[in-house]
């Protein structure tokens, strides 16, 4: 008997379902925000909270923002300081009503990290500030926006006076670096947890915020087109690009005690890697996704001395022109050393020791002063054995999937179709995914979606202990190989290309090239 139209419109197969908007209410809190007159609050965090509270993304009430920092200052003067950061930042939807509904969630006291009297304080202030939500629970959230060093000094504080848990529900937000080294970060994370226990503790990346990043998963996974390729069968080899037009800014002192590796790869490259290379988590909850991010981590090959040398590549910029302006070199820029050895740029090839992966190279290469400001994952098809379309003095353009995290944030896939009137002739051609033209909105910046994970106590976004600590063993044994031969050609690029021509023999000596359009 056949199945009426009707009826098979009504088949659970067929049917489609509405896309939900996620709802979530924010309840009170109290944000206490360390370093709360920095660089870092000025430029990202206190826009972030603006740009969600005109949103309405916040409370209206119930919230406070006590910002805790050396600097003396009264709270109308914290609130006008912060309303020209606000205004510099570039908000479009800054007004004065907005602002000064606002401005007065915002208190301001000073004092030494390290000193008891300004925890008594604090204490007072946020009994005084925070509202009990729902169930009589007072939320507090930690923000250490402060120099690395001064975490473990106000985490002990923190955790000395009743700060830590006690009467509140807290949670503590670390910014980057999470140590200079793995036994830094050990030592880090023993801190903390005297203080916090782990779901408590928001590692924040604010790559990980970025909408195309989180995209990963659900891109690979929903999609069979792409699961069934994803492996050494049909990638030949996948490339990550993390460029900078900028110099190092103002962040001389922090660059020469990081460099890029500790900038950039120990935590950017490597959750990129994690997302591209992991296996289906059992779920979508926090740990589900992080228990496979780790996985590869842990597969990484180990590099010893022998493979530093042969497939990593090193350099630092010298003078050179960006857009057509002259800038200087590394070691003129302001807080670096004349004769710095300090790399702003790495190339390097990883292998991970998996099925799915075997004999596929992870190319790597970040950089500042670089021809302009990108971040994408590159992933090359192989070709097919045959060659039946096109000359045979033609060099076939690869099929390549790209992911282009900024500054636009889009999926790129690059194939080979027939010229028009010619009899055999290949021309390569895309297939554009752009988020802003397909939806029409805008994404929240990574700080506001990260701001707002964490105050939902999601964790998906942040990074594990366990995750931390195995991001270092894999980058550790390079920047000490590094530390131990000092280059004799540094600076070895110019400010505005691609890196040091030994970036681009990496790949060349193995019949390939970076992929850069």
């Amino acid at each position: 008997m056949g199945i009426g139209l009707d009826s098979a419109m009504h088949s659970k197969f067929l049917q489609t379902c509405d896309i939900p908007v996620e709802q979530y209410a924010i309840g009170p809190f109290t944000m206490v925000i360390f370093g709360g007159a920095g660089d870092l609050s000025r430029k990202k965090l206190m826009p972030a909270i603006y740009h969600l509270f005109s949103d309405n993304e916040l409370p209206k009430e119930g919230f406070s923002v006590l910002s805790f920092a050396r600097r003396e200052m009264t709270d109308e003067q914290y609130r006008n300081l912060m309303k020209e950061a606000i205004k510099e930042s570039g908000e479009s939807s800054f007004s004065e009503q907005t602002w000064n509904d606002f401005s007065a969630h915002l208190t301001y006291m000073s004092g030494r990290f390290e000193e008891d009297k300004g925890y008594i304080d604090l204490l007072e202030k946020i009994d005084r500030l925070t509202v009990p939500d729902n169930n009589g629970r007072k939320n507090i959230i930690y923000y250490m926006a402060v120099p690395p060093e001064s975490t473990p000094a106000i985490v002990a504080q923190l955790n000395r006076h009743n700060l830590a848990k006690g009467n509140y529900r807290t949670r503590i937000i670390i910014e980057k670096p999470f140590g200079k080294d793995r036994e830094s970060a050990r030592k880090l994370n023993m801190t903390l947890h005297e203080a916090f226990d782990e779901n408590q503790i928001f590692r924040i990346d604010h790559y990980l915020g970025k909408e195309t990043v989180q995209n990963i998963i659900f891109f690979r996974f929903s999609n069979t087109l792409y699961e069934q390729l994803w492996n050494c069968r049909y990638i030949d080899n996948v490339q990550i690009t993390v460029a900078e037009s900028i110099g190092i800014e103002t962040r001389g002192n922090f660059y020469e005690q990081a460099g890029v590796v500790r900038d950039i790869v120990q935590n950017h490259i490597m959750q990129l890697i994690g997302l591209i290379a992991m296996e289906p988590p059992l779920g979508i909850e926090a740990d589900s996704i992080r228990d496979e991010k780790v996985k590869i981590f842990r597969s990484i090959q180990p590099m010893n001395e022998a493979y530093v040398d042969n497939f990593t590549v090193r350099g630092q910029y010298g003078p050179g022109k960006i857009n057509g302006m002259n800038v200087p070199g590394y070691r003129q820029e302001k807080s670096v050393a004349p004769g710095s050895t300090t790399p702003t740029f790495i190339a390097a090839k990883f292998h991970i020791a998996s099925w799915r992966w075997a004999g596929v190279p992870f190319y790597i290469r970040a950089g500042k002063r670089m021809p302009k400001r990108t971040t994408e994952i590159c992933i090359q098809l192989k070709q097919p054995p045959l060659k039946l379309f096109g000359r045979t003095c033609d060099m076939l353009e690869p099929n390549v999937l790209k992911i282009t995290i900024q500054p636009e944030e889009k999926i790129v896939a690059h194939f080979g179709v027939k010229y028009p009137y010619a009899p055999n002739q290949i021309y390569p051609a895309k297939m554009i995914f752009s988020y802003k033209e397909a939806f029409n909105v805008t994404p929240h910046a990574p700080y506001e979606r990260l701001l707002i994970d964490c105050m939902k106590g999601d964790l998906t976004l942040f990074v594990r202990q366990d995750g931390v600590e195995a991001m270092w063993d894999v980058v550790d044994p390079l920047i000490a190989r590094w530390q131990q031969t000092a280059p004799l050609d540094f600076p070895n690029y110019a400010a505005g290309t691609w890196g040091p021509q030994e970036a681009e023999a990496l790949l060349e000596k193995e019949g390939r090239r970076w992929i850069t359009e």
